[in-house]
């Protein structure tokens, strides 16, 4: 089947058997490796994009019921080579270790700050509790999503 998306706002196709997952196809088909495969069940969220503007586990959603959709993957993130806030308050608030994570913890904290851009602890810790990290103790990237949220809200004047 052919299937044809926007992808990090490029329009992006290509040909897919019908069982095809949507994370295989932005790894494989679009080169786009920066979304992980951690589990394939959908429990530690390494796969997370945004599709049509809400985080989603690519694992769990098929390459053909995002035909036409608009997808988000990490590499679409930065910005004319800035990084986002959020990859930002992740390098400086040490957020990472081995990594692995990472992305889908960015792209999931990105659709929290969408919908609420100044949680507590509390309402982060539960935002991100699809995610899971095997290196950290979560301290760390709870600060990085409270850096990023302080920054976004400097950078929007709030």
């Amino acid at each position: 089947m052919q299937v044809s998306m926007t992808v990090n706002g490029q329009e992006r196709s290509g040909e897919v058997e019908p069982r095809t997952l949507l994370v295989h196809f932005l790894r494989e088909n679009l080169g786009l490796t920066g979304t992980h495969i951690g589990c394939d069940t959908s429990q530690c969220g390494a796969c997370t994009i945004h599709l049509n503007g809400k985080a989603v586990k690519s694992c769990t959603v098929l390459a053909v019921q995002a035909n036409g959709a608009d997808v988000t993957t990490i590499e679409g993130m930065a910005k004319d080579g800035e990084l986002h806030p959020i990859q930002e308050g992740f390098w400086e608030e040490h957020g990472l270790q081995c990594g692995y994570c990472t992305p889908g913890m960015i792209m999931t904290t990105a659709d929290l700050l969408k919908r609420n851009p100044n949680p507590t602890e509390a309402e982060i810790r539960h935002g991100i509790e699809g995610n899971l990290c095997r290196c950290t103790g979560y301290q760390h990237i709870v600060k990085s999503v409270q850096w990023a949220a302080d920054k976004m809200a400097a950078q929007s004047g709030d």
